[in-house]
């Protein structure tokens, strides 16, 4: 006897042996509202707290509260997961699957194993059970189990879940609900030592969880710079282009570890956002450590404000939309900030602490600037920073020590692969920045781009923070001659004026001094508690609660329903749309022929590149754009002369291609003059009713060669 077979006839015996009138009402309720009777377990639950509260036993109403928290986390986290596995298994359900099944209830199309009902009511049951075991009686106790398992076994009654699906599901919700049970007694054995600490450590957790679940459910598609630095992930070298070779590494082992996923290319974006707000903890611990600004570090109080500081720059940094964006996308700017913060701490842990091992501190400084330089080239203001700082500030010795020299000839070493790969292809890298940066426009004057990059500088921070950043660095520069206040300074004003000064030049984009707001936060944070104000602590506290409504609109920006001209998220979406059409374009000719996708630009090829199933090469050609990464790589003749190789000359012709272009346009004719002939498909992506996105789609047929001129510009 199989376990398929007895899965059915336990199910039958349950679902046809057991019925009856009083049954059918029960399990109906049961499995459609179980939920309301664990209403009368939670008044008397709150009864027992309010009753201990005043004999002093530790159980009162906020113990309730964490204890019904870490139920509902758990009912969310096991309902999510067994959706997972759900549309990972898409099991049939029995009621669509046998005959004779005596449906009570709708039957859904959805998988059936796991039973999330089941899942779900395990879940919150056994943090009931088990939290509540020093302050409830047993029998009282099992009744949050007793409901749990009533409710499971309704599922098998009413006809929708086989016996498994029901043991599944319960085992998956005991076993989340266990592990929170868990990470609830450490978060509070941490929270009695260390309660910032402990509750950075929970916020983090928790933010960590809901970015991997929208990732993988939200509404945003890979961007093009996250589907370009995979295709580089796809063709590992020693740099690229336009950055260097940090980004496509990590990708390559995110996506080695998950597949080529958007999970996979974004994963490690979680791991270093969580990271960064840990080392501005560790740095702001470190920094205020031996603060005099109350009486002394070693009393209660002063290291209470401490580690409060900590805890509030750690938090800000997560609140604030620019940061908080680079928590899900994974484009250069997410390690970047990492690799800034870690230098950060490591820089100001050599600068001020006397050890044994100090060199082995700027050793550690001079991998994680190098990193930083392998990551993104506006690293290189680290060093300047550093330099600026040492030379106006009591530090000014530590110019006439080996160790900081030592430091940044390492960050070359580490930066060296960049320069080599440069030195094989032309210093292509040095002309990109060069053209990046204007520098063949000379001295300009334009108003408009310097309007343009201050008003997104308050965009991207939000105004009021904006505004108590800059205020804070100058007041704290000012009033404060020590060398903690010069730090935040001047790893802050001098990026800030540079981008600024060359705004007036040239177009600058938003994220491009990001990195400056990082100590800026820090120094927000010092002088809103300074004194103990109450009005700049009412002011801080609006500027985080400000930033974290903007954030958490902007990872669902179809609630404020913006124009897609001011919605910066729309350029996010649309591109899996685009890729199964032209999958279904491709594979619908029907005529054995290859097509090769390719368009005018790398983000359109990177998204094709992504979306369309399989993942077939793609390029970009050139119709007069500046250089990019992929005229680098073999180009569309090469392809087209690799496959008639390998199909040898009696299919000659049959090689055709999909062009792709945003919007409505008409076919250039240097593309036009490569095939024989072609067809356009206009394809519109809608959302809300309206048109998100419009691409022309050219079916071209029977290539014969293309023309691609080399790029002029970089």
């Amino acid at each position: 006897m199989d376990l398929l077979y007895l899965d059915k006839k336990i199910f039958f015996l349950i679902n046809r042996g057991l019925a009856n009138p009083l049954l059918d009402s029960l399990m109906t309720f049961l499995s459609a509202r179980g939920y309301t009777l664990l209403l009368p377990f939670c008044v008397y639950l709150l009864f027992t707290a309010c009753k201990e509260h005043h004999k002093r036993s530790g159980f009162d109403i906020s113990t309730v509260l964490r204890i019904a928290a870490v139920s509902i986390c758990a009912v969310l986290l096991s309902d999510w997961l067994g959706n997972e596995i759900k549309n990972a298994i898409m099991r049939v359900r029995p009621c669509n699957a046998l005959e004779g099944v005596r449906l009570l209830l709708g039957c859904t199309q959805s998988g059936s194993l796991p039973s999330n009902h089941a899942a779900n009511s395990f879940a919150y049951a056994l943090p009931l059970f088990y939290l509540t075991r020093n302050h409830l009686g047993f029998r009282a106790r099992l009744y949050p189990i007793a409901l749990a398992s009533l409710v499971a076994l309704s599922r098998v009654y009413v006809g929708v879940h086989y016996p498994t699906d029901i043991i599944a599901g319960a085992l998956l919700g005991t076993t989340v609900s266990g592990l929170l049970v868990v990470l609830y007694k450490f978060v509070l054995r941490r929270y009695k030592a260390s309660p910032e600490a402990a509750l950075l450590f929970a916020g983090l957790t928790a933010i960590s969880v809901f970015r991997i679940y929208y990732i993988l459910h939200g509404p945003l598609d890979l961007s093009p710079d996250e589907a370009q630095y995979w295709e580089w992930s796809r063709r590992l070298d020693l740099s690229y282009y336009s950055k260097g070779p940090m980004i496509a590494y990590l990708i390559y082992l995110g996506t080695h570890l998950f597949g080529d996923t958007v999970f996979g290319v974004r994963v490690l974006a979680i791991i270093f956002s969580a990271l960064s707000s840990i080392y501005i903890f560790k740095l702001v611990n470190l920094m205020y450590r031996n603060d005099s600004l109350e009486q002394s570090i070693t009393t209660p109080q002063c290291s209470a404000w401490q580690r409060s500081a900590a805890f509030q720059a750690a938090f800000a940094f997560q609140a604030v939309p620019l940061f908080a964006a680079f928590g899900v996308l994974f484009t250069i700017d997410s390690p970047f900030t990492f690799f800034w913060i870690v230098s950060l701490y490591i820089f100001y842990k050599a600068a001020t602490e006397e050890s044994k091992m100090q060199w082995m501190i700027w050793v550690l400084l001079g991998i994680a600037v190098g990193f930083g330089l392998l990551t993104k080239y506006t690293m290189v203001f680290f060093p300047v920073c550093a330099l600026l700082l040492l030379l106006f500030s009591d530090k000014r010795s530590l110019l006439r020590r080996p160790m900081p020299y030592i430091a940044f000839m390492i960050s070359i070493l580490v930066f060296s692969p960049v320069i080599i790969w440069n030195a094989q292809h032309g210093w292509l890298t040095i002309r990109h920045t060069a053209g990046q940066a204007h520098v063949a426009d000379g001295l300009t004057l334009s108003v408009k781009s310097f309007m343009e990059f201050f008003g997104s500088q308050i965009g991207i921070i939000t105004p009021l923070f904006f505004c108590l950043i800059i205020y804070a660095l100058f007041k704290l520069f000012f009033s404060d001659r020590s060398f903690k206040s010069r730090f935040l300074f001047y790893f802050s004003i001098p990026v800030l004026g540079f981008f600024l000064l060359k705004a007036l030049q040239g177009k600058v984009e938003a994220n491009w001094a990001m990195f400056a707001y990082i100590t800026g936060i820090i120094a927000a944070v010092r002088f809103s508690i300074k004194d103990r104000s109450k009005i700049r602590r009412v002011f801080f506290s609006t500027c985080i609660g400000l930033a974290f409504f903007l954030t958490a609109v902007s990872h669902y920006p179809s609630i404020v329903r913006l124009p897609q001209n001011l919605d910066p998220s729309a350029r996010l979406r649309g591109w899996k749309e685009l890729g199964i059409e032209v999958g279904k374009l491709s594979e619908e000719r029907g005529d054995h022929s290859v097509y090769i996708l390719f368009s005018d630009s790398y983000q359109m090829a990177s998204e094709l590149a992504f979306y369309v199933q399989g993942h077939p090469a793609t390029y970009s050609i050139n119709l007069g754009r500046r250089m990019d990464q992929y005229d680098l790589w073999p180009d569309i003749n090469d392809r087209a002369a690799e496959l008639r190789r390998q199909t040898g000359p009696s299919v000659v012709g049959t090689v055709n291609g999909i062009f792709v272009q945003p919007g409505s346009r008409d076919m250039p004719p240097l593309v036009a003059q490569a095939f024989d002939h072609f067809t356009k498909n206009l394809f519109r992506v809608y959302e809300h009713g309206r048109i998100l996105r419009e691409y022309s789609i050219f079916i071209c047929y029977n290539f014969k060669n293309l023309k691609i001129p080399k790029p002029e510009t970089f």
